[in-house]
């Protein structure tokens, strides 16, 4: 991992006292799971950036990559 990929984690956080401990942005009341869902539904990132100004665009690339090396450390076998 280099320093930008590592900059970009340091924007994730994980705190007992908010959301429950879930991954959050930079300890807001914000989940990397709300920005993975708002890309899932093809909006924009300009638009995602428009519509939330408390996000910054490190902050997507911040999700994205957390979640890129989550699914690396999980794997899902679905029964046949």
């Amino acid at each position: 991992m280099n320093a930008e990929q590592q900059g970009l984690l340091d924007r994730i956080t994980l705190t007992p006292s908010v959301l429950g401990g879930r991954p959050s942005i930079r300890g807001m009341r914000f989940l990397v799971s709300d920005v993975l869902e708002l890309l899932s539904t093809g909006m924009a990132e300009a638009d995602i950036l428009e519509q939330h100004p408390v996000l910054e665009k490190d902050d997507i690339k911040a999700a994205l990559l957390y979640a890129s090396l989550k699914t690396k450390n999980t794997i899902i076998i679905h029964a046949a």
